[in-house]
């Protein structure tokens, strides 16, 4: 049987030659078709202590290396990391160039009560 190679972030580095993965997934819910993001945290073998947290890395099924360790870190340097800042959306090119159109006022009127 093939082993499983799963992607995620690293959340912490604070044990010794370990480290927690987020990874997350998402599926079409079967009744109600919309998709669902479900999230599981893995420990993995980090041998070197190479690992920051927010890398994205490859995580691999292995033995079991202690009670709850059962998996090993493939690569952090083959996954590019995106950092969060890139991820928020930029004002597009066209639009800030162009000045913002003032529309023209309108006539205030007052309402003049009959005596």
């Amino acid at each position: 049987m093939p082993k499983r190679i799963l992607e995620g972030e690293v959340v912490s580095n604070k044990t010794d030659k370990t480290i927690t993965v987020l990874v997350e997934r998402r599926f079409m819910h079967p009744l109600y078709k919309k998709y669902i993001k479900k999230t599981d945290k893995y420990a993995a073998h980090d041998p070197a202590n190479q690992c920051q947290i927010g890398e994205r890395v490859q995580i691999i099924e292995c033995r079991p290396i202690s009670k709850s360790k059962r998996w090993t870190l493939v690569g952090a340097n083959e996954v590019e990391a995106a950092p969060k800042e890139a991820k928020k959306a930029a004002p597009k090119k066209d639009e800030a160039k162009k000045p913002a159109e003032k529309k023209p006022a309108a006539k205030k009127t007052t309402a003049k009560k009959d005596k």
